[in-house]
Formats: structure tokens, sequence, C-alpha cells
């Protein structure tokens, strides 16, 4: 989950603590939430259970800017996403992606772009420790 996607999640979700006075909702620590759909736990374990496109590390981030690597343009971000999918479904759990001109070595257990490399540093470059390529 992306601090973003946590912080807009806390922000949508009242949470009332310590105080009993008034008329909020307020859950006690043992007893579980009335209304499951408003409880934190809740929340958090829909989110997690959404579907999210693929993170990346630091150093695949470092990669992307260090080789001008433009992922906002056409739809790779969309393939790149869909080629994890397909990996998922095979079961691999890492693999090389490739979108265009650019391939990207994922962690498909963590849904984690590992590092990139652009067509140009391609040639002779030799991938291990993959168990599949996806070819989008």
């Amino acid at each position: 989950m992306l601090i973003s996607e946590y912080l807009a999640l806390r922000n949508q979700i009242s949470v009332t603590t310590g105080n009993t006075i008034g008329t909020g909702n307020v859950v006690q620590p043992n007893e579980p939430a009335q209304d499951g759909e408003n409880s934190f736990a809740a929340a958090l374990q829909q989110k997690f259970e959404e579907k999210q496109g693929v993170g990346f590390t630091k150093h695949a981030m470092q990669r992307l800017s260090e080789r001008s690597i433009d992922i906002t343009e056409g739809d790779t971000l969309e393939r790149l996403n869909k080629g994890v999918e397909i990996a998922a479904v095979k079961g691999s759990s890492e693999t090389l992606v490739l979108v265009d001109r650019n391939a990207f070595v994922v962690s498909v257990k963590n849904n984690k772009v590992i590092t990139t490399i652009p067509q140009e540093e391609l040639k002779g470059n030799i991938f291990t420790n993959i168990d599949s390529t996806v070819i989008m």
C-alpha cells in the first residue's frame, strides 16, 4: 500500500479514542465492531484485498530516473500491470516483463518492480534469478 493511499484511507475513517463522552460511536478495544464497514481494520483489510497496480522499489525508481524511462508514456504502466498479472496467474515469482523497448524485472510475489533497463542497455545482458518472461 502506498503512503498516499494509507493517508487517504485514514482520512475517510472516523476514529474515536479514549473519551466516551458524547454521542459518537465508540468501539471498545475488546469488542468487535458492530458495523464491519466502519471499522478501521475492516477498511484496511478491504484495501489490501483490492487489486492494486505494481509498485516500484527505491532502486527501480532511481533507474527510471537515471535511464530516462517514462512509464507514463502511452499505456506502458497499464501493460506492465497486465504482464505482472499474467505472470502471477502462471505461478511465477520473479519475472522479466518486456514492454515496448524497456525491460522490467519484477518480483511477482511482492508486486514490485526491482529494476528497469532501456533497450539501449539490453544487448549483451544476462537476466538471472527469473523464472519467466512476459512480452507485452
